[in-house]
């Protein structure tokens, strides 16, 4: 089956500025792909050259089998994307502006059918005929995915698209991002990882340009659903608990949590894999005359896995490879040892398959003689070269 999108060793620059870094990945048909990454890390570059507003340095991008700079045209008629700040004309009414959205993209299929048909799926009906500048951040945001729909695009790419909105709004625009992933192929750049793990089908991480991580996200799911992690409340001496919970066998990693009750203390215990010490932990307190007054299992923090595939990434190879053995002897210090085992995993899983991809090839890097900025902007149609500050 053919990709939808497949992105073959691009890179951009910016002057003497490296924005993305020779990249490469696939997204099949009905995917949503959560693109994520920290600021200046190249995500929003990727996706200003996916959509055909900024020209690559050297690389390949093709949508639907359609070269990107090849036919330009043919392939933004199967991308609707939502930057973040999304491109609205507050003067308009939400009508006027998807109307002048259906004859801007040249849509064919019956325009009052198909304008009604969007409005119902971003629930935007009853404010269709009032002024864009008059609605609310909501509103607005859905009328921007609104404008993303027109045409009926094969590839949706959100950017931010939940930024700004209150919990109630988050919630419907996740199950909105579902219900397109069922026609269409989503990919969405957030900072919130709790969206990402929401409607995610998988995770591509980039930092500095280079993608450190590409992983099915029911995989991170089933890792974070096993999680190894407790936190225990005991009844006792503090400083003595703490030593046994670091000493008994089969736990990885304890520490003591600021929570108190009373004369009970909560630890975070964290224990070896394949190793379940709940009973051998009730018998050994219980042994001391230390009750054990509370339980409770703590799933995988995602955040800490993405700040620690990230600093793994930027790390040199002696450094993470003596991170490694800190990791191994269970002596996680700031963060603990499950989110430190996955992040290497999947930066050393991301390596491998950058260096496979390496060996392929893909013509030379170098730029000749292009469009210029204004015209890169509309219909980039050779290589360009471009100044100026990396995109986010």
């Amino acid at each position: 089956m053919q990709s939808m999108i497949k992105i073959e060793h691009l890179i951009k620059n910016y002057g003497t500025n490296c924005a993305v870094d020779d990249i490469s990945f696939e997204v099949e048909s009905g995917e949503i792909v959560g693109f994520l990454g920290p600021n200046g890390a190249g995500k929003s570059t990727t996706m200003n050259v996916l959509t055909g507003y900024l020209s690559s340095t050297s690389g390949k991008v093709s949508v639907g089998g359609i070269d990107i700079l090849e036919d330009p045209l043919g392939a933004k008629r199967k991308i609707g994307y939502l930057p973040e700040q999304p491109p609205l004309y507050l003067d308009m009414t939400v009508k006027e502006y998807l109307e002048f959205n259906y004859e801007l993209k040249g849509c064919t299929m019956d325009r009052a059918r198909h304008l009604s048909e969007i409005c119902e799926v971003v629930k935007i009906q009853d404010v269709y005929n009032r002024l864009i500048r008059n609605l609310s951040k909501g509103y607005r945001q859905r009328v921007g995915i609104a404008q993303a729909l027109v045409g009926n695009p094969d590839v949706i790419i959100f950017d931010e698209p939940t930024v700004g909105l209150d919990p109630k709004q988050i919630i419907e625009i996740r199950n909105l991002i579902r219900t397109l992933g069922k026609n269409h192929t989503v990919i969405l750049s957030t900072h919130i990882l709790q969206e990402v793990q929401a409607v995610c089908d998988r995770i591509i991480i980039i930092n500095k340009g280079k993608i450190v991580a590409d992983e099915k996200t029911e995989n991170i799911s089933r890792i974070v659903e096993n999680s190894r992690r407790f936190h225990v409340k005991v009844s006792g001496p503090q400083k003595e608990v703490l030593t046994l919970l670091r000493g008994m066998s089969g736990i990885a990693y304890a520490d003591v949590l600021a929570e108190r009750d009373g004369d009970a203390y909560t630890y975070l215990v964290e224990s070896e894999q394949g190793v379940d010490v709940r009973k051998k932990l009730f018998f050994e307190l219980a042994s001391h005359g230390w009750p054990m007054v509370g339980l409770e299992p703590q799933g995988m923090n995602l955040e800490d896995i993405f700040i620690t595939v990230v600093d793994q990434s930027s790390m040199g190879t002696v450094e993470r490879e003596r991170e490694k053995r800190v990791v191994r002897r269970g002596a996680g210090r700031g963060r603990t040892t499950l989110e430190a085992s996955l992040a290497n995993e999947l930066v050393d899983e991301a390596a491998e398959k950058r260096a496979s991809q390496s060996s392929i090839g893909f013509g030379s890097s170098g730029e000749d003689g292009g469009p210029s900025d204004e015209d890169i902007g509309l219909v980039p149609k050779g290589q360009g070269k471009e100044s100026g500050k990396e995109e986010d």
